[in-house]
């Protein structure tokens, strides 16, 4: 037990500890016992990194999981797509995913929960509000942090880009988008959630050369969401009046 300790193997230890004082476990094989170890030991480690995966992620909902999603038929979810996308093999396969709908209708709750799966698969997930993101660049422009912040936004397998297009962005912001987007470009995933539908994305941008050159990088090959129904606040606001009721 002392040499596992001084391998950082407690969790093994604490579960040799467990075995010796349960008799009940003379009863099984070596194979059995010595399984049962490395599985603790195994699971202790899944959870630390995962819960070290979800902080750094900083999601806007940390609780969000596609188990939890609402396939409520107003919503036109297509069901079955959220089930093709839940392997995250389109992260692997550096593809984008782009959530549109009206204010309310979950899109943010839906980016959580691919952020959230993807941090479950072992992968680097960071989320920002495109407004906040755009401003850390611009601020970083007059400190000497630019390119710092741009390397950092190569690194994780899914960047989440949150409440896209809810003011228009101006030549030096299109200038920075273009320069996240492209870093990423066949190299790893963005996910982008908006009100507005993507045919109406070009006119956010006040530089059209640029407009062009980001849609391309990010529209072509990317998995689409479009979300409709009524408010996602509203739905839970009744549904917790009638579980009071009740």
């Amino acid at each position: 037990m002392e040499k596992l300790t001084t391998l950082h193997l407690s969790e093994m230890c604490q579960e040799y500890r467990r075995q010796q004082e349960l008799p009940a476990t003379e009863a099984l094989s070596f194979d059995d016992r010595l399984g049962m170890m490395v599985d603790a030991e195994w699971l202790a480690r899944y959870n630390k990194k995962l819960k070290r995966l979800i902080k750094e992620a900083d999601l806007r909902d940390s609780n969000a999981c596609l188990e939890d999603v609402d396939y409520d038929p107003r919503r036109k979810l297509d069901k079955a797509l959220v089930a093709r996308l839940s392997d995250g093999m389109w992260i692997r396969e550096h593809r984008n995913m782009l959530i549109t709908g009206a204010t309310g209708t979950g899109k943010s709750f839906l980016a959580s929960a691919f952020g959230n799966m993807a941090c479950r698969l072992g992968l680097r997930v960071r989320s920002f509000r495109i407004t906040r993101l755009l401003t850390n660049l611009m601020v970083g422009r007059g400190d000497g942090s630019y390119s710092r912040l741009l390397d950092e936004m190569k690194k994780p397998d899914l960047l989440i880009l949150d409440d896209f297009g809810l003011s228009p962005l101006s030549p030096t912001a299109c200038r920075d988008l273009l320069e996240v987007v492209d870093d990423r470009y066949d190299r790893a995933s963005l996910l982008i959630t908006a009100q507005l539908p993507v045919s109406g994305w070009h006119g956010i941008f006040e530089d059209a050369t640029i407009a062009d050159a980001v849609l391309d990088r990010l529209v072509h090959n990317a998995y689409r969401f479009e979300l409709d129904g009524p408010t996602r606040r509203m739905v839970l606001c009744d549904r917790g009046a009638g579980d009071r009721q009740n």
